[in-house]
């Protein structure tokens, strides 16, 4: 059975890829990031949203797999991409389809009249 967990940036699947495809595997938890493309990442960001979704993987081993603690681990990168996005480290992606700042609004800097960070 397919199990998953859904936020604004992340989702969580017991599936693998096949042919572009998910298939369900209940050993195997595949992460999909940011996937309206709200934020504009890059190779580090993601290797560190990555790592965190590991170690949070981690941290569950040997309990159950059920709903719950994937939406626990959700919420957690949930709150991580938060602080990247704060810390400069991402930016909202001002080309996207739908301006959403679920993140908090993104700060200007008055001397630029620019966006710089979320």
């Amino acid at each position: 059975m397919l199990l998953k967990s859904t936020t604004r940036h992340v989702r969580i699947f017991t599936a693998e890829i096949r042919d572009r495809e998910l298939v369900a595997n209940d050993k195997v938890l595949t992460l999909d990031i940011d996937p309206d493309n709200e934020l504009v990442w890059d190779d580090a960001a993601i290797e560190k949203v990555n790592r965190k979704f590991e170690e949070l993987v981690e941290s569950y081993a040997g309990e159950e797999l059920i709903e719950y603690n994937l939406r626990r681990i959700g919420s957690d990168l949930e709150h991580f991409i938060r602080a990247l996005l704060h810390n400069g480290e991402v930016r909202y992606n001002l080309n996207t389809r739908v301006q959403n700042y679920s993140l908090g609004l993104p700060y200007v800097d008055r001397n630029e009249d620019k966006l710089v960070k979320g």
